[in-house]
């Protein structure tokens, strides 16, 4: 493979302009797949760009506080900027899909939650609460384990193979006797996932507590999770109605705020 590295052109807009963006966007999806940080000769060695190129993208997103330098060793790892742009990022997602959720609580008389991943695991940004006397409810802001949550399993089915590396522990652990416990198991369920589009938790965080979750996306934020928990006595027999709800729930969202995307 040749190596081509061509000269910057400061002031200059178009194809270049472009180029360069998409150079820089694709240093940063590096790097979020990367959590423990890449070295610059690591950067060029997997993107294949030449090491003129990628230290000047490096430098560049350095002095935007895009990348920071985390260690002696040059390691590079997403900057401080970051996650301010994903907390504003994370706001409108909230507002966009509000109404969503509201529609699917109504609808099914279940509480309905939306998550992302954050640090090594499922939080929950927003929830609609449901009207009833038994319900299942968890704190906004509450983290889960990813491997053992219908929207951590959502989630992980959603993610690149390089990225469900650095999310998912060699050792995962059991919450319940229902958790499952090994990679193995988890990636052959996650499978099951990705060829339904739907994900479930059979008591595998909490007992009593049951749950089914879709991952989501629009055209403006990442992947998030809508999830049904539910208490495990009023969820036997519902399966189906809370599956067809949340698959409607997901395409209203698909198709109108992420127009010609595929559905995750």
């Amino acid at each position: 493979m040749t190596v081509v590295d061509e000269p910057a052109r400061p002031g200059r807009g178009g194809a270049g302009g472009i180029q360069v963006i998409a150079r820089a966007a694709e240093v940063l999806r590096l790097l979020q797949a990367t959590p423990s940080g890449l070295t610059q000769a690591e950067v060029v060695e997997r993107i294949g760009l030449a090491k003129s190129t990628v230290h000047r993208i490096l430098g560049a997103l350095e002095a935007e506080g895009l990348v920071t330098v985390a260690d002696t060793r040059g390691r590079y790892r997403l900057g401080p900027e970051i996650p301010r742009m994903a907390g504003s990022a994370r706001s409108a997602m909230i507002v966009d899909l509000r109404p969503y959720l509201e529609d699917l609580s109504r609808e099914l008389e279940e509480t309905v939650d939306l998550s992302v991943v954050e640090d090594h695991q499922v939080v929950f940004v927003d929830q609609v609460v449901a009207d009833r006397r038994l319900r299942a409810v968890s704190a906004v802001g509450a983290g889960f384990p990813l491997h053992c949550c219908a929207p951590g399993k959502a989630l992980l089915a959603a993610l690149p193979e390089a990225a469900f590396e650095a999310a998912v522990p060699n050792r995962l652990t059991a919450e319940t006797p229902n958790t499952i416990t090994t990679r193995s198991a988890l990636r052959r369920e996650l499978d099951e996932v990705r060829h339904t589009g739907i994900a479930f938790d059979s008591e595998e965080h909490t007992l009593g507590i049951s749950a089914v979750g879709v991952a989501v996306r629009t055209a403006a934020w990442g992947p998030a999770a809508i999830s049904v928990p539910t208490p495990t006595q009023r969820f036997a027999g519902r399966e189906q109605a809370i599956v067809e709800a949340l698959q409607r729930a997901r395409d209203r969202i698909t198709a109108d705020l992420a127009p010609g995307e595929p559905t995750p």
